[in-house]
C-alpha cells in the first residue's frame, strides 16, 4: 500500500505541499490541466527549482492576474468544487479541508463557519493549494497519509487583520488534538491552510513508519531561514506489519477475528469438517475435499442480514478496496490456516 509521510521539520503550508508533491513526481502539466476544471479564473501557476542549504526543492507559486475576484464564503467554495469534473473522492476530501479551516476561523472570530469570508486573493490561493494537494496525492496513487508532529514558531505575524501572535490563532484552533512542539524560531512555520490540510489528511502523527521508500520530494517555503525551510514528503510502500503502536490504527475499520478450530480427520475418505467460533458472530461451515496438499474451502458467512458465499484455496485473502488513490479506509486481511492432526487452534487475526 503506497503511503505518503509528511516530514514537517520546518512546518507546512499549502504552497510547500504542492512543491513537495511536484518534486516527488506529480506531473505539473497534468496538475494544471485538472485544476483548470475548477470554475475559477484570474490566476496562473508556476514552479521553479531552488536550493535551500544545498537541497534541491520545488518552489510553487500562484500568481494572481488583473481579474477582480469576488468575496467567497464556505458555500461558494463548496459550489466551485462541486461544479468541477474532478474525481468525487478529491472533491469530498477538499471540502473536508475547507470545512475544518472554516470552523477554526469561526471560533477565532466568534461567528459561524458559513459566515466566514475567504477574502479575494486568499480564496483563490487557498482553493489551488487545498484542491491541488488533495489532487496531487490522488495522482501519485497515495492510499494513506502520515505526518510528523508539527513545529511551532514564536513571536508575531503580519496579516490582513494587523499583527497577530505566532502560531496564528486559527492555526492553533485547527490543530486541537494534534501533537505540536515549540522551536524558538521567530515567525510562522505552520500556516492555517497547511494545518487544515495535514490535520484532515493524515491518519496519525508519528515518527517515520516502516516502509520501502520509492520517492522523496522537497517543497520550499518562501522565507529564507538559517535552517532549510522545506517540507519533505516521503513516498513508499508500507511494511506488512504497518503501524502497530498506540494511535496508529486505521481510520475506519478494525476487524478482530478469533478462531477456534476443531479438526476431525478421516483419512480413509479424506473428509474434514471445521467449526469456527468468531467473536464477531460469523458462522462458517467448511467441508473440505482434498486429494493432495491443496485444500478448497467453501465459506458461508452470515453478517446480520447479509450473507455471502465464497470459495478459497488453502490460503485466502480478503481485499476491501477504498476510493481510488486517496487516503481512506482500505484494508487487507490475509488468513492462513495450517492444519495439524488432533489439535485445537485458537488464534486472533487483526487487520
Amino acid at each position: 500500500m503506497r503511503i505518503a509521510y509528511f516530514d514537517c521539520f520546518s512546518g507546512i503550508s499549502g504552497d510547500m505541499c504542492l512543491g513537495a508533491l511536484i518534486s516527488a513526481g506529480v506531473d505539473f502539466d497534468r496538475l494544471k490541466e485538472e485544476l483548470a476544471k475548477l470554475p475559477v479564473e484570474g490566476y496562473a501557476l508556476r514552479w521553479e527549482k531552488v536550493k535551500r542549504n544545498g537541497i534541491t526543492s520545488a518552489n510553487f507559486f500562484v500568481d494572481m492576474l488583473d481579474v477582480e475576484q469576488p468575496e467567497r464564503r464556505l458555500a461558494d467554495i463548496h459550489g466551485i468544487i462541486d461544479k468541477s469534473e474532478l474525481p468525487e473522492v478529491v472533491k469530498e476530501k477538499s471540502k473536508a479541508v475547507f470545512n475544518r479551516l472554516a470552523v477554526a476561523e469561526a471560533a477565532v472570530h466568534d461567528t459561524t463557519p458559513d459566515h466566514i469570508h475567504f477574502h479575494e486573493v486568499g480564496a483563490v490561493d487557498a482553493i489551488v493549494d487545498i484542491v491541488g494537494t488533495v489532487l496531487g496525492l490522488y495522482l501519485l496513487g497515495v492510499r494513506k497519509v502520515y505526518a510528523s508532529p508539527l513545529p511551532m514558531g514564536r513571536g508575531f505575524i503580519k496579516c490582513m487583520h494587523g499583527i497577530i501572535p505566532s502560531p496564528a490563532p486559527a492555526t492553533l484552533e485547527v490543530l486541537q488534538g494534534i501533537p505540536i512542539y515549540g522551536t524558538g524560531i521567530e515567525g510562522e512555520l505552520v500556516t492555517p491552510t497547511g494545518a487544515a490540510l495535514i490535520s484532515t489528511l493524515a491518519e496519525s502523527f508519528t515518527s517515520l513508519p516502516p516502509l520501502t521508500v520509492s520517492r522523496i520530494g522537497y517543497g520550499a517555503g518562501k522565507k529564507i531561514m538559517e535552517h532549510p525551510n522545506l517540507l519533505r514528503v516521503i513516498l513508499g510502500e508500507l511494511a506488512e506489519d504497518g503501524l502497530t503502536g498506540p494511535g496508529h490504527g486505521h481510520a475506519g475499520h478494525h476487524h478482530p477475528h478469533h478462531h477456534d478450530h476443531k479438526h476431525h480427520h478421516d483419512h480413509k475418505h479424506h473428509h474434514h469438517e471445521h467449526h469456527h467460533d468468531h467473536d464477531d458472530e460469523h458462522c462458517h461451515s467448511h467441508p473440505h475435499d482434498h486429494t493432495g496438499a491443496v485444500h478448497v474451502h467453501t465459506h458461508n458467512h452470515q453478517h446480520g442480514q447479509l450473507s455471502h458465499t465464497h470459495a478459497h484455496e488453502h490460503g485466502h485473502a480478503h481485499l476491501h478496496p477504498e476510493g481510488e488513490g486517496i487516503p481512506g479506509d482500505e484494508h487487507e486481511h490475509e488468513h492462513r490456516h495450517g492444519h495439524d492432526h488432533d489439535h485445537d487452534h485458537d488464534h486472533g487475526q487483526q487487520a
